[in-house]
């Protein structure tokens, strides 16, 4: 189990138990590090986690709104798509990659149709502009990609279709990054993902439907030919 995956188990078990409830606020980072045993960007990284599945709001600062709250109602079906989010890791391959194409080129599809405001935009173009950084480790590039994908999704204004992409986003990141010495060149790979990146969000953007779905389909598939594995 990786550290992470220790914070979602110990939010779930506390929505389930009720110890947790909407309003409710998580210990900080310092406090869920040191009772989990686990480092601080663990449970950074988990909290993002909990915030693109609509877990949870994060505020800056040390005021009375700082820290991470609870935003989703404990009745909710949370604690299956938290379960989902765990499994993901157990499943082949194909299935998820196949299970992205769909959900991406319809989310995409959507999202372009529907007119983003600037403001909803705003969180996949500040992902870009870090995967613009130099000197990115493939895994830094990945979990970014990674988190750009799920927003993308969530622009689609489909709450399930996004959280269903927040709950692949472990094994996404995960077997793509276990794809990486496969390719021949990294560094070129990541200069057309990053193009293709811009592409897919450009077409969202301006409203162009099906030119977004067949980019993010494109995408992934070209991804996955380049690292010459096998998906349906």
């Amino acid at each position: 189990m990786k550290n992470y995956e220790l914070v979602l188990h110990r939010v779930e078990a506390d929505l389930a138990a009720g110890r947790l409830r909407i309003g409710g606020r998580l210990p900080g980072e310092r406090v869920l590090a040191e009772q989990l045993g686990i480092s601080r960007p663990s449970v950074r990284e988990a909290v993002r986690v909990l915030e693109a599945m609509g877990v949870v709001r994060t505020a800056t600062g040390s005021g009375p709104e700082a820290g991470a709250v609870i935003v989703a109602e404990p009745v909710s079906p949370l604690t299956a798509v938290l379960r989902l989010h765990l499994a993901t890791n157990h499943l082949p391959m194909g299935d998820v990659v196949q299970t992205r194409l769909l959900l991406e080129s319809w989310a995409a599809r959507e999202a372009a149709g529907r007119q983003a405001e600037p403001s909803e935009l705003e969180v996949a173009e500040a992902l870009l502009d870090r995967m613009d950084r130099p000197g990115l480790s493939p895994e830094e590039f990945h979990l970014l990609d990674a988190e750009f994908h799920v927003a993308l999704s969530g622009l689609a204004g489909n709450v399930l279709i996004a959280a269903v992409m927040a709950s692949l986003r472990s094994a996404i990141h995960e077997y793509v990054l276990a794809a990486v010495p496969n390719l021949p060149d990294w560094e070129a790979t990541a200069v057309g993902l990053r193009a293709e990146h811009r592409a897919i969000l450009t077409a969202v953007r301006t409203g162009q439907p099906d030119s977004a779905a067949e980019l993010v389909t494109a995408h992934i598939r070209g991804f996955y030919q380049a690292a010459q594995l096998q998906f349906p």
